[in-house]
């Protein structure tokens, strides 16, 4: 079993990272495969609603080196996915949510089913937010969301702080083995039971 995490921080090594990173030692202890994706420090393209991706076999008119990896990624098999980000006013950080919008949008079959799960962090304030926008590209996309014992957020503003959060990194390591404990039970090819066809209505008359 794999699972990929995404961190959402400019900074590779920040307070995001070790947030991340309890997560995935403890997946690895389990047994998990893990690889942590830093979406870096260069602008990100958002999406432009060409609709290039749904033409031409679901790849994202835009090929950067960050969108191209992850597909690969996506591509090769994962089982789980982590989605953590700094709070910037009391929402995840824009590049993030450019990327996210783009890979769920032209990659959504191969993320559905798969168990996901967010986690937010601040200095104070805005996580829930965070948290909460987050979620929604799991759920609008069948996926299964990881419960913890406590929200997925983990305090500290500058580098290393997130160290000394002793409940945030107990509920970063509740939410790896709750991650395990779905991984093992779901049944990944009795899922979908059935789908129905898709139907969308237009508020507009």
């Amino acid at each position: 079993m794999k699972v990929l995490l995404i961190n959402g921080s400019p900074r590779a090594k920040g307070n995001t990272f070790i947030a991340l990173s309890e997560v995935a030692n403890t997946l690895n202890e389990a047994g998990v495969e893990t690889q942590i994706i830093h979406i870096g420090t260069q602008a990100v393209r958002g999406c432009v609603a060409c609709g290039a991706c749904r033409k031409n076999n679901t790849h994202c008119a835009f090929s950067d080196p960050l969108y191209d990896q992850l597909r690969q990624i996506l591509d090769e098999g994962i089982d789980g996915l982590v989605v953590g980000s700094p709070v910037y006013y009391a929402g995840p950080n824009g590049s993030l949510c450019a990327l996210l919008d783009r890979l769920f949008y032209s990659c959504g079959a191969k993320l559905a089913y798969k168990p996901a799960a967010a986690v937010a962090v601040c200095r104070r304030g805005g996580a829930s937010a965070t948290f909460d926008r987050l979620n929604k590209y799991f759920t609008i996309n069948n996926m299964p969301v990881v419960p913890s014992q406590y929200w997925n957020s983990v305090h500290g503003a500058a580098i290393g702080e997130a160290l000394g959060d002793l409940e945030g990194l107990q509920t970063m390591r509740t939410l790896a083995r709750n991650m395990v404990w779905m991984l093992r039970g779901l049944n990944q090819e009795a899922l979908p039971v059935s789908e129905e066809p898709k139907l969308k209505t237009s508020f507009i008359r």
